[in-house]
């Protein structure tokens, strides 16, 4: 049983899922929100991120048997695909409930976050729109996270942005290890479509780009204000991120620390989104 369970854990992509569960509490925590509402944004993101993840590897579970993916529990039938599949059902169903105490909008924004997710899964990531879910689910984080709030005020543009942009590079890298099992089981999704080089120019970008967002938007929104040394850092090291990837990209084969170079930035941006506290409210 034990192990049934940590294999079924495992089929929950657990690093990405506690990733953006942590993110959206440490959020919360900088917008000045009670501990208990915190646990509550917490806990109902974390239960969406893990219904996501549940029902990825349960619609995948053919393809990546037929692939060999050696990191895919349910694919080498360590953890059967009906726990999978309720596992999945059961998150997504739990995960909306819980969105309710946080508020009509922030719960109608989670929602459509969760959905986005989901319809990637289901069909999306065979279609040039493959990049679409990525776009919304990480714009609509920062939404989720102000609405969720006592007053529930909307996110500030540059935030919604700096979100969509980066679920831009995180889609990219995250495909580009995979090219060549998804082009043998027909899943032509957009960086398929485009192929390596030039998506892993668009994933780095991408990257640049948000970085650069969440430097000036705070100033754009918010005339008067001051450029942090903690802004400037992360500037720097976003920058040099991008440099290191896109090196990699031009001179070998795409792998997985494509990935984690990506998810590296992702730390350095969201220490920035923390620091920006109330701005990330419009």
């Amino acid at each position: 049983m034990l192990n049934r369970a940590r294999y079924l854990a495992l089929s929950s992509h657990p690093g990405p899922t506690l990733a953006v569960t942590v993110l959206s509490g440490l959020l919360a925590a900088s917008l000045g929100y009670p501990v208990a509402r915190i646990l509550v944004i917490a806990l109902a993101i974390l239960l969406g991120q893990l219904s996501i993840g549940f029902s990825n590897d349960w619609i995948d579970a053919g393809r990546d048997s037929a692939t060999g993916r050696t990191d895919k529990p349910v694919a080498q039938g360590l953890v059967p695909v009906a726990d999978v599949r309720r596992a999945a059902v059961s998150t997504l169903v739990i995960g909306l409930a819980v969105s309710i105490a946080l508020g009509p909008a922030a719960a109608i924004a989670h929602a459509v976050l969760i959905l986005s997710g989901w319809a990637y899964n289901v069909g999306l990531k065979r279609t040039p729109a493959s990049v679409l879910p990525f776009i919304v689910s990480f714009g609509l984080l920062p939404a989720v996270i102000t609405l969720a709030g006592q007053e529930g005020v909307p996110p500030a543009p540059w935030a919604v942005l700096v979100g969509a942009v980066f679920g831009v590079s995180i889609h990219f890298t995250n495909v580009l290890p995979d090219l060549a099992d998804d082009a043998a089981t027909s899943v032509r999704g957009l960086p398929h479509r485009l192929g390596a080089r030039i998506s892993g120019l668009v994933a780095f970008g991408a990257l640049v780009v948000a970085a650069l967002l969440v430097l000036v938007g705070p100033l754009v929104a918010h005339p008067g204000t001051t450029v942090t040394l903690a802004s400037v850092i992360g500037l720097v090291v976003s920058l040099a991120i991008a440099a290191w990837g896109v090196w990699l990209v031009s001179t070998r084969p795409p792998g997985r620390l494509l990935f984690r170079l990506v998810i590296l930035a992702s730390l350095v941006i969201a220490v920035e989104l923390v620091l920006s506290g109330t701005r990330l409210a419009s």
